[in-house]
């Protein structure tokens, strides 16, 4: 992956903004959050400026003009640069050609298993299920509110991917938990023998290593 001058997703969502026409960053604010950019980029007005500061810094857009409303402070528009739309496109163009090695959490804790026992692996993922069927149903509900605001497809195809994620998971998960319910996962003797070994060579009791 490219070093980047500026490397916060959010400065990828402010350039593609700016692509589409000159704004301010107030304007830019309210454009991502109704188009529902804050469902997968973090996003707040204090870490919006400071980006904004940085492109500008970077030299990936620049000031174009300045007004004042009323009694509110001057406000500055921004627009792209040359550089910023190469840096937009080769940004952009590197993120959908590669992919890259994330660590999610979820992915971590499955790589620490054997420190639960079986059944209440079963138990949290059982959970799990509960609230990933929370989480689609707010996902679907959200991209719902956008469709009947009239957002086209196009611009929160990134929530249908989201949604598909979530999706892949709750299946996989389900199928984790079928298998060791009934036994067919091939390791869970092992698994089961390796937490026993280890209490007794720790000197811990069943009970302080469920906690």
């Amino acid at each position: 992956m490219v070093k980047r001058k500026v490397s916060n997703p959010l400065a990828l969502a402010v350039l593609a903004a700016l692509f589409e026409r000159s704004m301010h960053p107030y304007e830019l604010a309210g454009m991502l959050k109704t188009r529902g950019k804050e469902q997968s980029v973090r996003m707040n007005y204090g870490s919006l400026y400071t980006v904004v500061d940085a492109l500008a810094r970077a030299g990936f857009i620049e000031p174009v003009d300045t007004f004042r409303e009323g009694r509110r402070p001057e406000r500055t528009v921004y627009a792209l640069t040359v550089s910023g739309r190469a840096e937009l496109k080769d940004w952009l163009s590197e993120i959908l050609r590669t992919p890259a090695k994330e660590y999610p959490e979820f992915e971590s804790g499955l790589s620490l298993l054997p420190v639960l026992l079986p059944e209440e692996v079963i138990r949290l993922l059982e959970e799990r299920i509960k609230a990933l069927d929370g989480r689609l149903a707010e996902v679907r509900g959200f991209m719902e509110r956008m469709r009947e605001t009239g957002l086209r497809r196009l611009f929160m195809i990134e929530t249908e991917y989201h949604e598909a994620l979530l999706r892949a998971e709750q299946c996989w998960v389900r199928a984790l938990i079928t298998e060791f319910q009934g036994g067919a996962y091939e390791d869970l003797d092992a698994w089961r023998r390796w937490h026993a070994e280890v209490i007794a060579e720790r000197g811990f009791t069943e009970e302080e290593s469920m906690h």
